[in-house]
């Protein structure tokens, strides 16, 4: 009897990397997990990372410090070396591999391109940004793309915010179910230095425009879309480096905040200016940049070599979580 293919998926303890998990197996894979208290692999066991590695037919790599928190000196080097240092200690594994994986998916994060109201974003003709969020997003992929791994096709998932019933979803509603769910606006706030860049080479702290009146782009994918792109990518051997994970019509925050409150019933939804916003955001230990950075972001890589988005509009993908 054949075995299975089988798929090492490093960081399955979040909410994607638990529906992911169960995506694989009902594909036919038998899945071996990397994370800090395993379940099958440790990080700190180098000899049992490569043993699972090699051979492999897939290679996921999901893991990463969460970004849902303060940018302070401690949480700002978690979520740096995590990243970096989980992604080389793979790139080892595949590169001293005999039989190495046929396909490696190294997750990245759309917030690596600038803020963005005049054009989309796309993988060929969009342009990085720059400052904390953007310097992490960049080293992440420098380490994944860095060595030369001729049996391994690569591809980083530059994911834009996935709606899910966990994540920055979650926030969002308990925000429109308490009447906070206007519109985000920025304005002016006392210079801090959580954006600040890091890395080898920092960049200056990104300058937002303050003048979006809520219209700051809001790019997203549906998590069932972000599973069914996975599956496609995995089949379809001509697709490498970059690729965009968004859905292709792009919101915005005025939108968003709008069927939001549709979506949860709610009456009214109060607008939070900076002002409002940034004291709410400590009181929720998160950063305010989540809402009003504008990020415009087209999959143009996923379009071009025919992947159908099953949820393509955000009030339909809303509503479609609500009923979950």
């Amino acid at each position: 009897m054949t075995s299975p293919p089988r798929a090492v998926l490093a960081g399955a303890s979040g909410f994607i990397g638990t529906a992911l998990v169960r995506d694989l197996r009902d594909r036919g894979y038998a899945v071996v997990r990397i994370g800090r208290n395993g379940p099958e692999v440790r990080w700190d066991d180098p000899v049992g990372v490569r043993t699972a590695v090699d051979g492999a037919d897939l290679l996921v790599n999901l893991a990463g410090r969460s970004v849902g928190c303060r940018y302070h000196d401690r949480n700002r080097a978690e979520i740096y070396a995590s990243r970096i240092g989980t992604t080389t200690q793979l790139a080892q594994a595949v590169h001293a591999a005999a039989a190495p994986p046929r396909l490696w998916l190294n997750a990245s994060t759309a917030t690596i391109y600038r803020h963005a109201m005049d054009r989309p974003q796309t993988e060929d003709g969009g342009e990085l940004g720059s400052g904390f969020s953007v310097d992490v997003a960049r080293d992440w992929e420098q380490a994944f793309f860095a060595d030369d791994l001729p049996g391994t096709r690569r591809v980083a998932l530059r994911m834009a915010i996935v709606l899910g019933n966990g994540g920055a979803l979650t926030m969002l509603r308990r925000a429109a179910r308490f009447g906070l769910g206007g519109p985000q606006l920025d304005g002016w706030w006392p210079a801090h230095q959580r954006y600040r860049g890091i890395g080898p080479t920092p960049t200056a702290p990104a300058v937002h425009a303050p003048s979006t009146g809520g219209r700051q782009k809001f790019s997203w994918i549906h998590l069932d879309d972000l599973l069914r792109a996975i599956a496609f990518i995995d089949t379809h051997a001509q697709i490498e480096g970059p690729v965009n994970l968004s859905a292709p019509e792009v919101s915005d925050n005025r939108t968003l905040m709008a069927q939001l409150r549709r979506t949860v019933r709610a009456p009214f939804g109060l607008p939070a200016p900076r002002w409002l916003l940034e004291p709410g955001m400590l009181v929720l230990r998160q950063e305010s940049e989540l809402v009003l950075k504008s990020r415009w972001v087209l999959p143009e890589r996923l379009l071009a070599a025919g992947f159908a988005f099953a949820h393509p509009e955000l009030a339909g993908a809303l509503e479609d979580l609500a009923a979950q």
